[in-house]
């Protein structure tokens, strides 16, 4: 299949319906603010984009996987470097657990460097029998009520760009500056982790990894003539949720002549926005950033090969990742037919499992909260139905961060409902804590193992 596409403008999107979009009151005021994103330098740049996407076709092929997580909405307020610092720690510890456990490249990508925006189910909320616009993420308007902080601002465009820009500078200097270096991996373990089961279990990691840098040491290979061994590769992501801010942040590739957005690396589209007329979808046909589509339960098999049709006519692997949130409980009832119908009709694309979306539940003490258990439930079930489909579960999709929070319940710290008031500090949906995302990746790291096992007595008894 070798379909063309149809005449694109990073602007079309605005002849089709665009739902979760905000009313800015001072379209002059927005006017502005768009134009000065749109002088602003690229966030990331295509060449980066290109490599995300070459592996992630490695994702697809079953030959690595990718582990995204971060913020399930970035704040202005909680911006600090040694909470950029911690999240990283922990994704690169969590990649370690896997890649030696599973024996393949694990694929890092961040919610980070750009996911301000929020998609919400209701335009308004009520708050003290008052009612107010619903909060929308930092790039939109204000969690507090107060002081009319709830209307959408255009000024935030610009704090939220120079806030990305600074993240990804700090990402960056983490990732090719020493601090990914394996010689350091000890230095990785978030503090307040102390002699925690998982902290120890990763230490015995990093020790046998440090023998192994001797051992290769002595054979002349080392961080000078190997950079995989000093540095490594992080990506960027975020929902491509306000389209007026990714329009601005939309460029023409010198190179190649193709459109990118250059507001992060990977693109995906929320199970609220993927309607195949809709304005989103429009938008991001155009740009040639690997793109990921959230696959609730509500998805009907044939939108869903439509939508391929639409974001990716060439089948070409890596650009689509399908991020499946349908929950614990339904999981098993809803994926295997749409596995078995998008594999059946050989499309090349990423599974992943995002175990989050799905178990969002109200503590009975009004906190939105997650359970690791149905977290844990719901990749095992991912996985299961992958292998009875013979098809390849690609990676896993997280709302995590690298502080001591105390927002979902469960793991080895048997965090409960009571534990929740202590360290809630999410602006938006509850994130797994350090500890329990390490304790996640062990778990991984175990599925992957089998899963590999069982892909190698397959190729034997054939």
């Amino acid at each position: 299949m070798n379909i063309e596409r149809k005449s694109w403008t990073p602007d079309s999107w605005r002849d089709k319906q665009a739902k979760h979009l905000p009313e800015y009151k001072d379209k002059v005021a927005l006017d502005s603010a768009l134009k000065k994103v749109e002088n602003f330098p690229p966030l990331v740049f295509a060449g980066e984009a290109r490599k995300l996407e070459r592996n992630l076709a490695q994702v697809a092929n079953g030959s690595a996987f990718l582990l995204q997580g971060g913020d399930c909405a970035e704040s202005f307020a909680e911006f600090h470097p040694d909470q950029i610092r911690d999240s990283f720690k922990v994704l690169l510890q969590m990649a370690i657990v896997l890649t030696f456990g599973a024996s393949c490249p694990v694929i890092k990508v961040g919610r980070m460097a750009g996911q301000f925006a929020k998609p919400r189910s209701s335009e308004y909320e009520n708050i003290n029998g008052k009612e107010f616009q619903s909060y929308k993420g930092d790039i939109i308007n204000d969690i507090s009520i107060e002081n009319n902080l709830r209307e959408p601002d255009p000024e935030r465009l610009i704090q939220a760009y120079n806030q990305s820009a600074a993240t990804l500078n700090l990402l960056r200097a983490f990732a090719q500056g020493g601090f990914a270096n394996l010689k350091r991996i000890h230095q990785w373990n978030v503090s307040f982790l102390g002699d925690s089961q998982a902290s120890k279990k990763f230490e015995e990691i990093a020790g046998r990894i440090e023998e192994c840098l001797t051992f290769m040491e002595a054979c002349g290979i080392n961080e000078k003539s190997v950079r995989q061994v000093r540095e490594t590769d992080f990506y960027t992501s975020h929902e491509a949720l306000l389209l007026p801010y990714e329009q601005a942040l939309t460029r023409i590739d010198s190179t190649t002549g193709k459109w990118y957005d250059v507001s992060a690396h990977m693109l995906w589209i929320g199970d609220r926005t993927r309607q195949p007329d809709g304005a989103h979808v429009e938008f991001m046909k155009g740009i040639s950033n690997p793109i990921g589509i959230k696959v609730g339960p509500s998805i009907e098999k044939d939108e869903l090969l439509k939508l391929l049709d639409i974001l990716n006519p060439n089948n070409i692997p890596g650009r689509i990742t399908l991020i499946c949130r349908m929950g614990a409980k339904k999981v098993a009832d809803i994926l295997p037919s749409i596995v078995k119908y998008v594999e059946s009709d050989g499309r090349k694309v990423v599974w992943t499992c995002d175990p989050m979306h799905g178990n969002t539940e109200k503590s009975s003490n009004g906190y939105k909260t997650r359970s690791l258990k149905s977290v844990v439930s719901e990749i095992q079930q991912f996985f299961q139905i992958h292998r009875s489909e013979g098809s390849y579960p690609g990676g896993v999709h997280l709302e995590m961060t690298g502080q001591n929070v105390t927002e979902c319940t469960g793991g080895v710290q048997e965090i409960t409902e009571n534990d929740l008031s202590s360290r809630y500090h999410t602006f938006c949906d509850p994130r797994l804590n350090a500890s329990q995302s390490l304790e996640l990746a062990f778990l991984l790291s175990d599925f992957l193992k089998e899963e590999r096992d069982q892909t190698l007595k397959a190729t034997i008894n054939i």
